[in-house]
């Protein structure tokens, strides 16, 4: 073509939680019965949305109003009702004006770094969730930043190192936070949150906090909401009914403003993203309606508490399992629905494999382990070998090796036969 066509930052654009799939689908072809562990969808693992919130859906969709359009930053009677919940905890004091929805939180996401200025940057964890460490590396063009989570304490964050890469780097005008976090299971403190505020607040730069497990939280943590702690400084909370519900397919996200009012220039930017969303009207308007009713019933603390237990058992009972395989260590989670599982130092090499009966299945995996991160090779051949499709670290836009596994699956047996074989190929893939 004569003119060159490609976005800097389109080499940044990688999922791997969504890539290893085409993997797995090749194997499938190939004969192999997969187990996905990949991806945080409760109803694909078999959890089924509680009958009363069905009931109020079905009463929604007869209603004419809920196909039609929306007010283009959302139904204004929810966005009225989640400014008052959000005040109601406290902190932070916001209006209907401050809420805007999204089809989903990848939609969000992809608008709050894309509308930045390209050489402004957002500081973010390590490892990463790879919507928002590739939606902030293809804005810029360039890798994405990141502050370190700690695996030698429970993965919370490095705070020596955020004040120092903030102070550094005048580019920094934004730290991201992940609470409770994906892919660790990791849930924050006050003082914590307060503590990275405060380097916010005295290095001038606004602060971004994805809460869309804010509510699966257990084994004693607490939720802390952003607008707690945020003080007078900008900041986003990003929030949404997929993993609550939970109704992953409704691609139902919001965002939650704090302080626009105070910073023009911040107004400005969140103006941005309002006029980016009315280019396209609105967002899905049944979600959206759904939202006061299912939340303001009576019911949902009891499904909250329901699920919180829930995940609370699971995640128990992977922690007391994986923490008893040598060459691995974990943190108990106490957040969202997932676990990292990281191999100790110098565990692996590139040499190690698992063996794979079928030749043509052993032939496509020795392919696809040329030139791969070692946690990514063990990966592709448990998936070979077992069939069990967990995502590597290093796709966590991290150094660490290692891999994710979620909470989700319903099936007790199931469960518990995917800890085992899990344990058991890397007992073996150590050992070769």
């Amino acid at each position: 073509m004569r003119r060159h066509i490609v976005h800097e930052g389109a080499s940044q654009l990688t999922y791997e939680i969504r890539e290893i799939v085409a993997v797995a689908h090749q194997l499938q072809a190939l004969g192999v019965d997969i187990t996905w562990e990949n991806i945080g969808d409760p109803i694909e693992k078999g959890e089924s949305v509680p009958g009363w919130i069905k009931e109020i859906i079905k009463d929604l969709v007869s209603s004419d109003y809920t196909y039609g359009y929306t007010d283009t930053q959302g139904a204004i009677e929810t966005r009225d009702f989640l400014a008052e919940q959000v005040n109601i905890r406290g902190g932070c004091q916001i209006t209907a004006n401050d809420i805007a929805f999204f089809n989903g939180l990848g939609d969000a996401v992809a608008k709050v770094f894309g509308f930045l200025k390209r050489e402004a940057r957002v500081l973010g964890p390590s490892p990463a969730y790879s919507t928002h460490s590739s939606a902030e590396a293809a804005h810029s063009g360039y890798e994405h930043l990141t502050y370190k989570l700690n695996p030698d304490n429970n993965w919370i964050p490095d705070l020596e190192d955020i004040e120092n890469k903030v102070k550094y780097n005048d580019s920094i005008a934004g730290i991201l936070l992940i609470n409770p976090d994906n892919p660790t299971g990791a849930v924050y403190s006050r003082e914590l949150l307060e503590e990275i505020v405060a380097i916010a607040k005295k290095n001038k730069i606004f602060v971004v906090c994805d809460e869309i497990y804010a509510h699966i939280v257990y084994n004693g943590a607490e939720t802390v909401h952003l607008s707690e702690v945020i003080g007078n400084i900008p900041g986003i909370a990003l929030r949404g009914i997929s993993k609550e519900f939970p109704w992953p397919g409704s691609r139902c996200g919001w965002i939650e403003v704090f302080n626009q009012d105070k910073y023009p220039e911040f107004k400005s930017y969140i103006s941005s993203l309002i006029n980016a969303k009315r280019l396209e009207v609105c967002s899905t308007s049944l979600p959206q309606y759904a939202i006061p009713r299912v939340i303001g019933d009576p019911r949902y603390i009891d499904h909250l508490t329901r699920r919180k237990k829930m995940f609370e058992k699971r995640a128990n009972e992977a922690y007391e399992f994986f923490s008893k395989v040598k060459g691995v260590k974990v943190n108990r989670p106490q957040g969202a629905f997932y676990m990292s599982v990281l191999f100790e130092d110098g565990a692996l090499n590139c040499s190690q494999k698992l063996e794979i009966k079928d030749p043509e299945v052993r032939k496509f995996v020795e392919n696809k382990v040329q030139n791969v991160p070692p946690d990514k090779r063990f990966v592709y051949y448990m998936l070979g070998a077992a069939g069990v499709c967990v995502v590597p670290l290093t796709g966590f836009c991290c150094g660490m090796m290692g891999f994710r596994v979620t909470l989700l699956e319903s099936d007790d047996q199931k469960r518990l036969w995917t800890w085992k074989t899990i344990a058991e190929n890397i007992e073996k893939y150590l050992a070769s």
